[in-house]
């Protein structure tokens, strides 16, 4: 059996700096616990998630390149990783273990004889300077204490015509420290030791951004601020011989130009160095968290700043050595929070910056006219934990829902000159105020969710959407959308006080806007029609792709839980958090009229899943209660018919002990499976034999038991073909509570293991979810999980 990752989205994680661009032209980037590998021209003008890399566990806090192969990452766990990386996977992982809370800061320089010497930085007060040696042996030679203060991010170099190594950090005292290694011509004992040298002061607020660059024989240091300033610092070698320091009023005496004051230091050897504040950078309304220097084949500098302001500025000096703005690229608009770091490309032709929502932003330079950048194609993702996945019924896009209170849609892009198709997200409905809990699509362009409230939500497309949506994915034959278009809102908004999106038909043009009164300055909606040739940016997809709310359905008395849908969508399944059989009840909607057709009455406790059989006749249900219902449809030939209890699992022939998470239906409706908390999967079947009426299970009995001990089976799917189609092989995927994802067959009534998907391949928390693509030949598998991954995957069964 081959397993290809088709598609992988996560959001980068909300820490500043928590994304590098390195030279090999791979992005990486804290995925939850994990580090993802993108890789932003995959395709040409298209970006991909290559691969990810689990072995913290806890949030990836840093990240940081240190050269093509080397990858430094730190995270809550109180550890650091040095990743040795090929275009791949993961040659070799080395770890980096001593503090005792988590890793904040972490940086790397090679030395002239070929040792690395690292360092790192946590929440422990300390930081730790480590070497790996050529035999890839690490150790830690010095920890500095800093005195209950918090170091907030760190650079090192290499000192000017010398081979000390000078680190510069950052306090919660708004200076940024300058500590240099003790040369043996120093006169000090402690040789190879850091020692404090000097403090630069200036800033009124935090420093969350530092970096180094050689200008000349110089160094220039950049330190972006919490004060919205950025400050450049000069570190110039004067010499061996200490240099005559004048004071001001020599210089006045001397008619020399004035300079700002230069501070003489020896920096750990005999060499004395001027260090002095080179210029100060005003061009943020907001904190500056991420400052990166870049200097191209003609050695001019460039520096990037990315501030929470939601703008990236790319600064350059001019010829007398000013320093003024080049180029600006950002947000405009939307609920975002601006940006939490910013890279230049290794060519310096692209940049990048991350936001506050997770989200990616990338800008190439034009080839013809310099002054020009344009956005890249990029691939997101959720930032928090995604509950619930649903395939449209002929596989067409996959629909998410999460914790981040979004409602995502991700669909292949088609280019006729590429040969291989890329996934990305295309639309987000709907934008929450809620957490998300549960999705069924009732239509190709109808669906229907669930949040933590009592409310079941239900949405429609736009006819933007599908215009789009067709252009994008090559959709042919939509006769759905057909119908649909003419009568289609064009888009949707969100009022300024609401949680519901509000259609909108009709959007004002450059000439009616001049003449909109006082009252109509300030519309309730920005919904902008745009007719797209590529996938959407992030900002794009916060303003102009919600979904109008068609109605809310109401109910429920706790938060919504499970939802589920027929295959023609005619028929809605809903239920919520329940302590009591009250709550426990199943709720069914029709969804031509949004009524309530009945409530089904039989669990105890909260029903974890719903599904219906393929042919709608039977409604299966899972739940806390240890227990499964099965409910039948009274009138065959009515698909609005009553359904009633036909049979279920009690004390005496429950196979289960634990909860049971998950349940799904074979694709010719022979079999059920249920999976649960204590590890046992167990498909059901009708028999012929009738047994006893005092039992509840009404002629269903387990026809195969599977029992994986120590884990918590928490999502099972059955794929929509027979893997043999003459010896009628089912195939089954499992999820499990560590996040592996294993692939089973089912044969006459024996189960055999054909793939155990790994936490690098799979996930690296619980698996939410799982669910086959259905309208395709070959197998491919979708999954979601608590560590903010949804993956597609291409499963070749041979």
């Amino acid at each position: 059996m081959k397993v290809t990752n088709l598609y992988t989205s996560v959001a980068c994680n909300r820490t500043t700096e928590c994304a590098d661009w390195g030279p090999s032209g791979l992005i990486a980037y804290g995925a939850c616990n994990a580090v993802a590998l993108l890789d932003a021209r995959y395709n040409g003008n298209s970006a991909k998630i290559l691969y990810t890399l689990v072995e913290h566990t806890k949030r990836v806090n840093i990240l940081r390149w240190l050269d093509e192969q080397y990858l430094l990452s730190g995270a809550d766990d109180g550890n650091a990783v040095l990743w040795q990386l090929d275009r791949d996977s993961a040659k070799d992982k080395i770890l980096l273990k001593g503090h005792t809370s988590g890793v904040n800061a972490v940086d790397g320089v090679l030395r002239p004889n070929g040792i690395w010497l690292l360092a790192t930085a946590a929440a422990d007060n300390s930081l730790k300077l480590w070497h790996l040696q050529a035999d890839k042996q690490v150790n830690c030679f010095q920890t500095v204490q800093l005195d209950g203060g918090f170091c907030l991010t760190l650079r090192l170099t290499l000192l000017p015509k010398t081979e000390q190594v000078l680190l510069a950090f950052s306090t919660d005292d708004e200076t940024v420290a300058l500590w240099a290694e003790q040369s043996a011509g120093s006169g000090d004992a402690n040789v190879g030791q850091f020692k404090s040298a000097h403090k630069l002061s200036g800033h009124e607020d935090w420093v969350r951004g530092l970096d180094f660059v050689y200008d000349g024989d110089d160094l220039l240091l950049a330190s972006g601020s919490q004060d919205n300033f950025i400050r450049l610092w000069r570190i110039a070698a004067r010499g061996t011989d200490k240099p005559v320091q004048k004071n001001i009023l020599d210089v006045l005496n001397d008619n020399d130009e004035l300079r700002v004051e230069e501070k003489l230091l020896q920096l750990g050897g005999e060499t004395w160095y001027a260090v002095s504040l080179e210029s100060v950078l005003y061009g943020h309304e907001g904190w500056v968290y991420g400052v990166h220097w870049h200097k191209n084949e003609k050695q001019e500098l460039r520096l990037l700043s990315a501030s929470i302001d939601k703008t990236v500025i790319v600064w350059a000096p001019t010829d007398v050595g000013v320093w003024l703005e080049q180029v600006r690229v950002g947000e405009v608009g939307g609920n975002s929070m601006g940006f939490y770091g910013g890279k230049f490309a290794h060519d310096g032709r692209s940049i990048m910056a991350h936001s506050y929502q997770g989200g990616f932003h990338i800008w190439n330079q034009s080839q013809e006219q310099s002054h020009m950048w344009t956005s890249n194609v990029i691939v997101g993702g959720h930032y928090s934990q995604v509950r619930d996945l649903a395939w449209e019924h002929e596989g067409t896009y996959l629909m998410t829902v999460s914790a981040d209170q979004t409602t995502r849609l991700h669909a292949p892009w088609v280019q006729a000159d590429k040969p291989t198709t890329t996934w990305h997200e295309l639309a987000r409905p709907q934008v929450h105020g809620y957490d998300m809990q549960a999705l069924a699509l009732l239509s190709r362009y109808k669906f229907a969710s669930g949040a933590e409230e009592k409310i079941v939500r239900t949405f429609q497309a736009t006819a933007n959407f599908i215009e789009n949506f067709r252009h994008i994915s090559g959709v042919v034959n939509d006769a759905a959308g057909d119908a649909l278009l003419e009568s289609l809102p064009k888009g949707a908004s969100v009022p300024s006080l609401g949680l519901s999106n509000k259609a909108v038909y009709k959007v004002d043009t450059a000439a009616e806007a001049t003449t909109t009164t006082k009252k109509e300055e300030y519309p309730e909606n920005y919904f902008v029609p745009i007719t797209l040739q590529t996938p959407p940016q992030e900002e794009t997809l916060m303003q102009n792709t919600l979904w109008p709310e068609l109605q809310k359905l109401y109910g429920h008395g706790y938060e919504i839980y499970a939802l589920a849908a027929t295959a023609d969508g005619q028929l809605l399944a809903s239920t919520c958090r329940a302590s009591n059989a009250e709550h426990a009840q199943i709720i069914l909607w029709n969804t031509s009229n949004w009524k309530q057709l009945q409530k089904l009455p039989g669990h105890q406790l909260t029903v974890t899943q719903l599904r219906f059989s393929p042919d709608g006749r039977y409604l299966l249900s899972v739940s806390r209660d240890r227990r499964w219902f099965l409910y039948e449809r009274q009138q065959t030939d009515e698909p609005l018919g009553s359904y009633a209890p036909v049979a279920n699992t009690d004390n005496s022939n429950g196979v289960h002990t634990r909860i049971i998470w998950s349940c799904d239906w074979s694709h010719d409706g022979k079999y059920f499976v249920t999976s649960s908390r204590e590890g046992k999967v167990v498909a059901w079947t009708k028999t012929k034999e009738q047994e006893s009426e005092s039992s509840s299970l009404n002629g269903w009995q387990a026809a195969a038991l599977l029992e994986l001990k120590q884990e918590s089976i928490t999502a099972v799917s059955f794929a929509h073909s027979f893997l043999d189609q003459q010896d009628g092989v089912y195939v089954l995927a499992l999820g499990t509570e560590r996040g592996i994802i294993k692939i089973y067959q089912l044969h006459k009534g024996q189960w055999q293991l054909r793939c155990d998907l790994d936490k690098n391949l799979a996930h690296h928390l619980t698996v939410k979810r799982l669910q086959f693509r259905p309208g395709q030949q070959q197998l491919q598998l979708a999954s979601c999980g608590e560590d903010h991954l949804v993956r597609i995957y291409d499963i070749l069964l041979t």
